[in-house]
């Protein structure tokens, strides 16, 4: 009885996954206030003087030379216990899918780090813990 509950239709979950943001996340967005809270200032989804950057980060220190990436557990493919998730339905999409995100932000990070960029990912299961993720972005960026 509560798997039928639980059990989307295509169209039912064909919408949910079409409201999913790429940008302005809540994560990025608490990460960016958090930032602008303690003085610091950043170019927005890759942008920096040159163009726009591989991977377009998230949040850009062009004058640092650093950028942050601020990535969804299950999206990105992470080793907590939401990264870890996989899903029933139509697994073998899911795993292929998350598994090809994986090896690209890896090659956009190898083309960031060829570039003399340092990268930092903070993950979503990272903002639980609003110190240990304050000093996290805080010892990256620098004073």
């Amino acid at each position: 009885m509560g798997e039928s509950r639980d059990l989307l239709t295509p169209e039912q979950r064909s919408r949910n996954m079409s409201r999913i943001r790429g940008k302005n996340t809540k994560p990025e967005l608490l990460v960016r206030r958090l930032l602008h809270a303690k003085g610091y200032r950043y170019r927005l989804h890759g942008m920096a003087a040159g163009g726009k950057l591989p991977g377009s980060p998230d949040l850009v220190f062009a004058g640092r030379r650093k950028v942050i990436f601020v990535n969804g557990c299950f999206w990105h493919f992470h080793d907590c216990p939401a990264g870890l998730h996989a899903p029933a339905a139509n697994a073998e999409f899911w795993d292929a899918k998350r598994r090809r995100t994986r090896e690209r932000d890896a090659a956009q990070r190898e083309l960031l780090a060829a570039a003399r960029w340092e990268v930092l990912t903070v993950w979503e299961c990272d903002l639980k813990d609003a110190s240990a993720l304050e000093e996290q972005l805080l010892t990256f960026l620098g004073e």
